[in-house]
């Protein structure tokens, strides 16, 4: 069985050489400076994440000039955000600038911009369909504190995540929700093979002609985020830079596939 996502492919060598270099150049000036680090901080890299999902879209579709393309691909996608936004808490570190508010401001523009484009390109092409991708934001956005107090129910210690916990389940609640949308609905495919694994076992069910398959992945992602969640709840509250950035990474897994998908489902039909 594969291992890794399907599309999964290393940027051409000068590309791979400038996005590792970035990237340690921008992780030891990170761990000189030890900039503050809060659940808030955290928060504020939520619109970053979006701007990875969004810059992907516009690769997968074939929409970004070619100079620009080997640095959204996966996995190049995801060390070339970390490099823009990590430069960009370093310099704001370095100004005595890095506020919650600061570092999402620049992500939020570049969010906005990227998804806006990813939009104007499905409405130019006359492809662009929101009700589905639309309908799934809302069934996170409703799944989510349900799955929360389910969580804090079986596991009073998870409350100790706080707000990180609530974005990592949303995270991976969009990412499923999403993915049955597409699979069940749309007809899109998994690229990841692990949740294909998943997929073709609600397909093996009888409940699958009737409920689709999309079903299984949901529960069996909120079940996984919701244990990780609580897991780490105590790694937060004994030290909460680090179980903040660590749970920050979980919601991350789940929130870039989750905006990606949207993006994606709503630009192609």
């Amino acid at each position: 069985m594969a291992i890794l996502p399907e599309g999964f492919a290393l940027p051409p060598l000068p590309y791979l050489v400038a996005l590792v270099a970035g990237l340690v150049g921008v992780g030891v000036g990170l761990t000189r400076t030890r900039p503050t680090v809060t659940p808030a901080h955290v928060l504020a890299l939520v619109p970053w994440m979006v701007s990875g999902s969004a810059l992907h879209v516009l690769y997968v579709v074939g929409a970004l000039p070619p100079a620009v393309e080997p640095l959204a691909g996966t996995p190049a996608v995801y060390l070339s955000v970390a490099v823009v936004a990590g430069a960009t808490w370093l310099a704001l570190d370095a100004a005595d600038l890095a506020s919650p508010q600061t570092l999402a401001a620049p992500g939020l523009l570049v969010a906005a911009g990227l998804a806006g484009f990813a939009l104007f390109a499905g409405l130019a092409a006359g492809t662009l369909s929101v009700a589905w991708p639309g309908l799934a934001l809302v069934a996170a956005v409703v799944v989510t504190p349900l799955t929360w107090r389910v969580v804090t129910r079986l596991a009073p210690e998870a409350a100790a995540a706080g707000s990180l916990g609530l974005l990592a389940l949303f995270g991976h609640a969009l990412d499923a929700l999403s993915t049955a949308v597409g699979v069940d609905v749309l007809g899109f495919g998994e690229r990841t093979p692990l949740s294909r694994v998943i997929l073709d076992a609600a397909a093996a069910l009888p409940t699958a002609e009737v409920i689709g398959v999309g079903w299984l992945f949901v529960l069996v992602k909120l079940a996984v985020a919701g244990f990780v969640v609580a897991l780490l709840a105590d790694y937060v509250r004994e030290d909460p830079t680090e179980g903040s950035l660590l749970l920050g990474l979980v919601a991350a897994v789940g929130l870039g596939p989750g905006v990606h998908n949207l993006l994606l489902f709503a630009i192609a039909g």
